[in-house]
């Protein structure tokens, strides 16, 4: 039961943290509104939440998160306004290279497509 509250807490808190990038609520200048939260883990006492940011743009991607990391605080007194916890997790960014690294795969896999041709 606990594992199943805690996953649905960390896809409830993907989706507020990457409404408020896109909105472009969080005014930080490093945090590019390109930027998507691919995961987030909540532990199991709910104290810490890691969301883990990727971007499919090559540049920004660690002073994005170092934006992020900077306005944790003004993002985790959005998410307490929000969501209904009796206590709102300290966010921890991270990044996550996914995005970028699939994008390059299938540019490589048209290269090699093009190439057979």
């Amino acid at each position: 039961m606990s594992e199943y509250r805690t996953e649905r807490v960390g896809r409830l808190i993907q989706e507020k943290v990457g409404a408020l990038i896109v909105e472009g609520k969080v005014k930080d200048p490093r945090v590019d509104p390109f930027l998507s939260i691919t995961r987030v883990t909540v532990s199991r006492d709910f104290a810490y939440a890691d969301a883990y940011v990727s971007s499919y743009k090559s540049a920004g991607l660690a002073t994005g998160v170092e934006g992020l990391q900077s306005a944790a605080g003004f993002i985790q007194s959005q998410l307490a306004k929000m969501m209904r916890l009796r206590q709102t997790p300290k966010l921890r960014f991270h990044e996550d290279q996914g995005i970028r690294e699939g994008f390059e795969l299938v540019q490589k896999i048209e290269g090699l497509v093009h190439d057979g041709q």
